[in-house]
């Protein structure tokens, strides 16, 4: 088997690629770094010394590849399938690669902010920093509501990188700011992303670890 991620299922990058790697029922090397396996987390150091997951290794090729868009751009080079994740018409490639980094940095890091925010210690919190957080995130659900009142995925009737990107983005947003109630069209895409095959495969992968996610 040429490919090796080193991920968690609960993470929402992590599950970002999975997305990826299921639409096209790509094989692969599970590496599962639990928390708290010092022994993992050197050995992903050693590869990467930035220490953050997802990786993707291609043994085949002897290459690593960081971070989750990049994954999926090497996955649609290397590994295309028939789910086609990056439009090869140039405009709307560009779209997809607007939408997956609004959907990554206006909403999951907005996201990971709020929760990285309850494992601070007492003393330590950041009260200004996740309320700003929270104002993104709103101004972010009021551009997505408006822009799926009208189109089924992220860039209109094709499941693409932007859809892999929202998906877990979007999921645990509405866990620590809740949208369903304000923005019917956001909730409405949420739940076709859910009912996706991808998107539900790697989900149940997530629940046993579901208890991790601070109250």
């Amino acid at each position: 088997m040429s490919l090796r991620l080193h991920f968690h299922p609960l993470s929402s990058f992590a599950q970002k690629v999975l997305v990826a790697l299921y639409e096209n029922d790509t094989p692969f090397e599970p590496k599962i770094l639990q928390a708290g396996d010092e022994g993992a987390a050197a050995e992903l150091r050693e590869l990467w010394p930035i220490g953050k997951f997802p990786v993707l290794q291609d043994l085949a090729r002897d290459s690593l590849i960081p971070e989750s868009t990049i994954i999926i751009e090497y996955l649609a080079q290397y590994f295309p399938g028939n789910s086609v994740l990056i439009p090869t018409d140039a405009d709307l490639a560009r779209q997809t690669r607007l939408r997956d980094r609004f959907f990554d940095l206006y909403v999951n890091m907005q996201m990971q902010k709020i929760i990285g925010d309850r494992l601070r210690p007492a003393g330590q919190k950041d009260p200004f920093g996740t309320e700003e957080a929270r104002k993104t995130l709103q101004t972010a659900y009021g551009l997505v509501d408006s822009a799926m009142a009208a189109k089924h995925w992220a860039t209109g009737d094709t499941f693409s990188m932007a859809d892999c990107a929202a998906a877990p983005a979007l999921f645990y947003a509405d866990l620590v700011e809740p949208f369903r109630q304000t923005h019917v069209h956001v909730a409405a895409y949420l739940d076709r992303l859910l009912a996706r095959p991808s998107f539900a495969r790697a989900f149940k992968e997530a629940e046993p670890y579901r208890s991790l996610i601070p109250k």
